[in-house]
């Protein structure tokens, strides 16, 4: 048996061997895109010891996330001319190099406009990396091979948004919030000098810049930077009734129909659409818009709803959120295996429904809720969006042409990363106006007339009467307290629902994707 199999080894094709040096680029290039999606969330959980530390305004500090957000969207979609015009080497070691210098300079920043810059070159550095590892994935690996490679990737893209809040509490409470920034410098030098001295996957194309798009970058940056603004900083200003998000609104727009105008009709456009004209991609990345409300979604409300009703610390939400990265963690190495024997379109469907059904527990939330009640909702949470993320990155770009999956990776993670912004604003949006009609409704019931609220009221007088003659008033005053606090549970209840019923009805709309060809060539060639 030993003999056959050993004769069948050496009888493999050399483009079905697995190049060692290219396994070690590729596992680099991996820790540099787990560096720009980890920023994302690692700084997020420490912005009020950044906003101390730089004296900065409760206006300011909101722009150490946002310049990164819209530098980083706009970069994604630029991605893949770059990658191919300077070739997936430069391009990689340059976004790497550039990445930990701008991660050094923020970690030594004294003012709020130099951190602001550097976060944009930070993003836009970072950005250009996470679309190269997605592409390069179905260039380096003959496609046998690659169902035990698209988990890793799958597992950093999801991975790292959520154990963000967890790193970034740690070193925050252990060391200073310097240390989000200068925990990328020691990584990052070794994944430039890895990628400088091991990627072989292709040439650059330097004629390329001859016919740059210069009118097509400018419409696509205010196109996608406006946008990202919007959704942003929308529901903190109340959408339409700030100027700025009114006009930025406008520009988005204008610009969002100059910019299809013009890669629709120019010789060499920025950004290659034809892409969408298959409808495995198509249907890829609206699904994988999805998954960014999924992902990016929870990994706001948990944090969300732990800080604001239960008083926990950043570290302590942390911990908590952990629970989805080590079943994240788990489930990878077991979705890869059943990529090459199950259906990716049944892999789909039970992802979106694991996670449909933890967000329905979701729905029974209470203000007692801890880590016990929300275990399995973050267990479902993590297996869910494993089983979903990495059958929609072979579906979508498994089966493209060598050709097109540099261009089409950008657009692959835009999606997501739309999915996650106007996620973010709809969840936030839908949040406000939830807790504005339970507060409502709940204030219509706690009336003076209603005896259970009476009952209350006399209950907590009495627990206030040591304090004096002001007990009264500090009852009443609890106990709006209380009624808040229970309004806030309730919306949080309604958005959790919403998301099951979002995430169930797309479980089910996968039946409508075709089966790709290559899965069933790549499980041949594994058996």
């Amino acid at each position: 048996m030993s003999t056959t199999n050993a004769q069948a080894i050496q009888a493999m094709p050399a483009e079905e061997q697995v190049n060692p040096r290219r396994l070690i680029a590729f596992i680099a290039m991996c820790f540099g895109m787990f560096m720009a999606v980890l920023d994302i969330q690692i700084v997020s959980a420490s912005l009020a010891e950044i906003q101390a530390g730089l004296a900065a305004s409760q206006d300011e500090i909101s722009w150490v996330q946002t310049a990164y957000l819209i530098a980083e969207v706009i970069a994604i979609p630029l991605s893949g001319f770059l990658s191919r015009a300077l070739g997936t080497r430069i391009m990689f070691a340059t976004a790497a190099a550039g990445f930990t210098i701008s991660s050094l300079i923020c970690g030594f920043t004294t003012s709020m406009n130099e951190m602001i810059f550097w976060r944009a070159v930070q993003g836009f550095i970072g950005g250009g990396m996470i679309p190269t590892v997605f592409a390069s994935i179905y260039t380096i690996f003959p496609r046998s091979k690659q169902q035990m490679f698209v988990p890793i990737i799958g597992l950093v893209a999801t991975l790292a948004p959520t154990v963000g809040p967890t790193v970034g509490g740690y070193l925050t409470d252990a060391l200073s919030w310097h240390w989000l920034f200068f925990i990328n410098v020691l990584p990052g030098i070794a994944v430039t000098a890895l990628a400088l001295a091991l990627i072989d996957f292709d040439e650059p194309d330097w004629s390329l810049f001859r016919n740059f798009d210069w009118w097509g970058l400018g419409f696509m940056a205010a196109f996608l930077g406006s946008l990202e603004y919007v959704l942003e900083e929308g529901t903190r200003w109340d959408w339409f009734d700030d100027q700025t998000i009114t006009l930025l609104t406008v520009v988005s727009g204008l610009s969002a129909v100059a910019f299809f105008a013009r890669v629709l009709t120019t010789r060499f456009p920025i950004v290659d659409l034809k892409a969408y004209a298959n409808r495995n991609f198509a249907l890829g990345s609206l699904f994988s818009f999805v998954l960014g409300i999924g992902l990016y979604g929870l990994t706001y409300l948990f944090p969300l709803y732990l800080e604001e009703i239960r008083g926990d610390n950043a570290l302590m939400v942390g911990e908590t959120l952990f629970v989805s990265g080590v079943a994240m963690f788990v489930t990878a190495p077991i979705v890869g295996r059943l990529g090459s024997k199950v259906d990716p379109r049944i892999l789909l469907m039970a992802g979106f429904g694991i996670f449909a059904l933890g967000a329905w527990q979701m729905t029974y939330l209470t203000k007692d809720w801890d880590f016990a009640q929300l275990l399995w909702p973050q267990i479902f949470r993590g297996v869910g969006l494993m089983l979903a993320m990495i059958p929609i990155t072979n579906v979508a770009l498994g089966t493209l042409a060598p050709e097109r999956l540099k261009n089409a990776s950008g657009l692959f993670n835009l999606s997501r990363n739309l999915g996650g912004a106007v996620g973010l604003a709809a969840l936030n949006t839908v949040l406000d106006h939830r807790i504005d009609l339970h507060l409502a409704r709940l204030h219509d019931a706690v009336t003076w007339g209603r005896q259970p609220a009476q009952e209350v009221l006399t209950q907590l007088t009495a627990r206030f009467q040591s304090f004096g003659s002001d007990a009264q008033a500090m009852a009443l005053k609890q106990l709006m307290m209380l009624t808040r606090q229970q309004g806030v549970v309730m919306a949080f209840a309604d958005v959790f629902l919403m998301l099951a019923v979002l995430f169930a009805i797309f479980g089910a709309l996968a039946l409508v994707m075709r089966r790709p060809a290559g899965a069933l060539a790549a499980a041949a060639g594994g058996h």
